[in-house]
């Protein structure tokens, strides 16, 4: 499904902060809050809206450490079969096939150094996997949470 210009506009306005009232979206878009209402439950019927969420700074809940894992798996190992081993990881926030040497790129929040380095070495030791080569991150510089491009 494709969006129209005003939908994007209400699913940017609603990822910014999904608590602003559908009166307060319709006054930025130019709909009265019944008739953003009625967007926003077609856009979920649809699925283009899959859910309502939270933002939480990782460090709040002691998750001061940020890595991305490259994994380079056996031959013949499926993107299912990457997903059912990582799944069971608390520590893997994100993981995504991607082209290049990897095969896999992994997103890993952990409390400090020392935790890091032990879910790296569980997730090297994955049947599936034959080696990583792994990167900290110093500084976020930008994160976009899933609104697209600002209307």
């Amino acid at each position: 499904m494709r969006l129209n210009d005003l939908d994007e506009r209400i699913v940017h306005a609603l990822a910014e902060d999904a608590r602003r009232s559908y009166a307060d979206i319709g006054e930025e878009v130019g709909l009265s809050a019944p008739a953003v209402k009625r967007r926003v439950d077609r856009l979920r019927a649809e699925g283009a809206i899959t859910g309502f969420t939270v933002r939480v700074d990782p460090a709040a809940l002691g998750w001061e450490t940020e890595g991305f894992i490259e994994l380079y798996c056996r031959r013949n190992t499926s993107p299912e079969d990457i997903h059912r081993g990582l799944n069971r990881y608390p520590e893997v926030v994100s993981a995504s096939t991607v082209t290049g040497d990897a095969d896999a790129i992994v997103q890993v929040f952990a409390s400090d150094m020392r935790h890091f380095e032990r879910v790296l070495e569980r997730i090297a030791g994955e049947p599936f996997v034959e080696r990583t080569k792994s990167v900290l991150v110093l500084s976020p510089l930008l994160r976009r949470f899933g609104s697209g491009a600002p209307a």
